[in-house]
């Protein structure tokens, strides 16, 4: 079994570095060269909440040879047309592709290879690209909810036991609902880490980030409704309930709790904050976009949603900088 991370940028390199140190092959793949090059010369240097380097095997795409029976997607699905030509030239008869993006990439990825060879998986956990060959582990913990929504794959057995060197791996049989719980937390915090530039603790510290995540959080929530999609537990918190705001005083207790609930990720800065700094155009139309497309299946409204992706774009054309008084334009 060869295996491949396509897209080792901060979480694809903090991955490989953990599978390598366990003793499983795996190739580290990006774009990068420089970062290729660290990798291969001095081995991937993780640190925050993890320190230790560890040597590892990185190539570029073009240099990659021969089939890989795992191939992990980790890249921006921006990214997602080059991404899926390498998996077609390079992914075995009977192989299996595993997507670590956010949002709702399945039924784009089953489209390029088939719904019998994709998996998916949620990761609830974070890094900080810092120089080429060194990432930074934002999270204190590692979990992944692992399934797929086109019923079972024969791959799945050997996927958990590359991701179980790395964190505590859950099979969802729902795993529409897990990518929604997923992607519920993402669009309330991402967003706004990216216009503002705060971590998620920052913004949930904030009160009138608090008070606008909540409302993204609840706009994800009746998207999935009106999708008939019931909403999985995330490391076993149910989040629908927590933080599904029905009444005044329902609303008050969840904004004390979204502090609480982001503590062991409250480091974590989004990457299309990096994405936008840089002049780039971000993810967030798979993301938030996502949720504005399920509500307008459903026949609901979801201008919160709205509101920050216009935001962000605005970001992208230089029309407006990132900060945090973006807040006061969701307010």
């Amino acid at each position: 079994m060869r295996a491949a991370i396509f897209g080792a940028g901060a979480t694809g390199t903090v991955l490989g570095a953990l599978i390598a140190k366990r003793g499983k092959q795996i190739d580290l793949i990006t774009r990068n060269a420089e970062h290729v090059n660290a990798l291969n010369a001095h081995g991937a240097h993780i640190t925050g909440k993890a320190e230790f380097t560890q040597k590892v095997t990185a190539l570029l795409p073009e240099n990659a040879q021969g089939t890989y029976g795992i191939i992990f997607l980790m890249t921006k699905q921006t990214a997602n047309k080059g991404a899926f030509e390498f998996i077609k030239a390079h992914l075995s008869e009977n192989g299996a592709v595993c997507t670590l993006q956010n949002g709702l990439p399945e039924a784009e990825l089953a489209d390029a290879v088939g719904k019998e060879r994709c998996l998916g998986c949620t990761a609830t956990f974070g890094a900080t690209f810092k120089s080429a060959g060194e990432a930074e582990l934002t999270s204190e913990k590692i979990s992944f909810a692992l399934g797929s929504p086109f019923g079972k794959n024969q791959q799945i057995a050997t996927v958990k036991e590359y991701l179980q060197c790395a964190g505590s791996v859950t099979i969802i049989n729902n795993f529409t609902g897990a990518r929604w719980a997923k992607l519920s937390i993402n669009a309330a915090f991402s967003p706004l880490s990216a216009i503002t530039g705060l971590t998620f603790g920052q913004v949930a510290k904030d009160k009138r980030g608090r008070k606008i995540a909540l409302t993204l959080l609840n706009e994800a929530f009746a998207a999935a409704k009106s999708n008939d999609v019931k909403i999985s537990k995330i490391q076993g918190h149910d989040i629908v309930n927590l933080f599904g705001c029905k009444s005044g005083l329902k609303r008050a207790i969840s904004l004390k709790l979204l502090p609480l609930a982001v503590k062991s990720h409250k480091n974590i800065v989004s990457g299309m904050y990096f994405d936008l700094k840089s002049g780039k155009v971000c993810e967030i139309e798979y993301l938030n976009g996502a949720v504005v497309n399920a509500a307008k299946k459903g026949g609901i409204e979801v201008p919160f949603n709205e509101k920050v992706i216009a935001l962000a774009h605005e970001i992208e054309c230089c029309a407006r900088k990132i900060n945090a008084e973006n807040l006061n334009a969701l307010v």
